[in-house]
Order: C-alpha cells, then structure tokens, then sequence
C-alpha cells in the first residue's frame, strides 16, 4: 500500500540546471517604451538556395508582413523589436542534447522540415540557412512574452513552431518555442498558469506533449482533426496567454483543408485579442502555419484590424 504521507518532492538537479540556464540567459532585455512590442528580425526570412521553394510554406511570409505594416504607414520600421538569437543553452532549456545534437545531421533536418533535398547540403550551410532563421525567431517568441506582461500583448510575426516538442522536431519545425517561451516566462516573470490558445488548422501535438502534465499550463486547440496528430476544462485564471494564429485556416491553403475566408481570420483574431483585453490578460501572438502567399496580407490586415479597434497600439503614442 503506497504512503500519501510522502513529502513532496523538491527541485531536482535539472530544474536547478534549468533555472540556471533561464536566469543567465541573454533572450531578455530592456525594451525602450519608443519600441512597439512587435518582434521581427529580417534574419527570420528564409532563403536557402531557391530549396525553399520546394516546401508550400512561403518562408518569405514574415518580411512581407512587416513590410506591408510599414510601408502602408500603420508602423515604423525604428520601433520594430530585433530579438537575439536563441543560444544552445537557452534551447537545452527545453530540448536535450541529444535532439541538438542531431540537427548536426542534414538527414535530420530534412525529415523535420519534409524537403528532402536538404539531406545533400553540407550540415554548415544548413545552420546558417535554415536553422538560425528558426533560432532567431525563437528568441522572438521568448523576448515576446516578455513584452506582452509589460504592454498587455505582443506580436511575434514569425514562430508559432507547435509540432516541435523537447524531444522531436517535425513539421517544419526544428524548436519548441511556445514551450521554451512558457519555461522563461514561469522563472523570470513570476507567473505560474498559461493558457495556449491553438487556432493553427494542425494540432499542436508539441507544446501539447510537453506540457501533458503540467497542471500550469491550459491548452485550448481547435483544428483539422482529418489532417495532422488529438483539450482544456473548467476554470482557469492564466497570467499569459500564448495565441498561436496560424493562418493554414485559409480557404485554398494546400496543408490546412479548411475553408475560412480572409475576413474569417480577422474576425478570429480580433475575437481572441477581445477576450483577453476583457479579462485583462496579458496576450502573446505568434504567426505560425500559412501555406500560401496570401497569408502575409491577411495577417497584415489583421494586426491592422487588431490596432483600428484600439485593441492594440501600433502608434508612436505607445509609451
């Protein structure tokens, strides 16, 4: 007959290590009330040798965004965040080494990002063509959620990277920086419950197996359950909410199957960034999946929409 008299248990060595790891890492920083808390680094597009063309995901997607914002007016391009990229100890975070370690292999990275080609270029030009795009925009995501309790929300126009767990990437997905976001946010902003909010047309089958366990963390996922790998309960009061708003939702996206309309997305995102202005919640918003080239306008339109509604402030009144 099992004891329900044990004590509970304490930090283990690899919390402590974790911890460590979190409180020395540079991904935080000070960001001047001048910045907009939209995070994007143009190290985020990816150009690989035209190899990206191969995968229906437009990796350009996360510059044409920007560019839309600034050139039509709506923001500055000096008040957008330029994050630091994510180092191998702000990874082992979350990730092992092991799973790190074999990033090493092109045959690795191809499997994650499904473009098979990439198994012939040298593992060099892989990190610096592929995989640092990727670590940069996880250093957005973390930065973000940063600048979401000081500002009330954020927008991260790239990551979003929901199939990638501690132990395995997949799906174009290399990083698990919703769970590496959380992990910062639980040590270095006190908070204890996150709830992620998954509209992406896939499950998030990442995040979803990494915090399986963790009572903090409240997973709301509404998907395609016909196309990809499976969610929430009662009251739960959460200090941050991390939005995942993939827009493969998209009428005519070739991976999502879904059939919403650009005006469906806007409509969703604003019914996400309302609630959580009404239960005044700290809200972060990551890009996520978006197979077509229309994607970069419809996400524009509706950080746009977002900022019309006064539900954010892309102005330089911002303070």
């Amino acid at each position: 007959m099992s004891s329900s008299s044990a004590a509970p248990k304490g930090p283990t060595a690899a919390d402590a290590l974790r911890r460590n790891r979190i409180l020395s890492s540079k991904l935080y920083f000070d960001v001047p009330g001048s910045k907009a808390p939209v995070v994007y680094s143009a190290a985020y597009d990816i150009a690989f040798l035209g190899i990206e063309k191969l995968h229906p995901f437009d990796s350009s997607k996360w510059g044409r965004i920007c560019r839309f914002l600034t050139a039509e007016g709506h923001l500055e391009k000096n008040r957008v965040i330029e994050p630091l990229e994510a180092s191998k100890e702000d990874l082992l975070v979350v990730h092992t080494d092991s799973y790190l370690n074999s990033l090493k292999s092109s045959f690795r990275v191809a499997a994650i990002v499904e473009v098979p080609p990439v198994t012939l270029i040298p593992n060099w030009v892989v990190q610096q063509k592929l995989l640092y795009p990727f670590r940069k925009q996880v250093g957005g995501s973390i930065l973000s959620a940063k600048l979401a309790l000081e500002r009330g929300w954020a927008v991260n126009v790239g990551g979003g990277f929901h199939h990638c767990s501690a132990e395995e990437g997949g799906g174009f997905c290399a990083y698990a920086d919703i769970t590496l976001c959380i992990q910062f946010a639980f040590v270095r902003l006190n908070i204890s419950r996150v709830m992620i909010i998954d509209l992406d047309a896939h499950q998030g089958n990442g995040h979803e197996k990494d915090f399986a366990n963790d009572g903090r963390v409240y997973i709301l996922d509404m998907y395609n359950a016909g196309i990809y790998p499976f969610v929430a309960e009662s009251r739960f009061q959460p200090q941050l909410i991390v939005y995942n708003a993939g827009t493969d939702i998209l009428d005519g996206d070739p991976l999502g199957n879904l059939n919403i309309s650009p005006e469906g997305v806007v409509i969703r995102d604003e019914k996400v960034f309302r609630f959580a202005k009404d239960q005044n919640i700290p809200l972060l918003m990551l890009t996520s999946g978006g197979y077509m080239k229309l994607s970069a306008r419809v996400i524009a339109d509706s950080i746009i929409n977002l900022s019309q509604k006064n539900l954010i402030q892309l102005g330089s009144q911002l303070g």
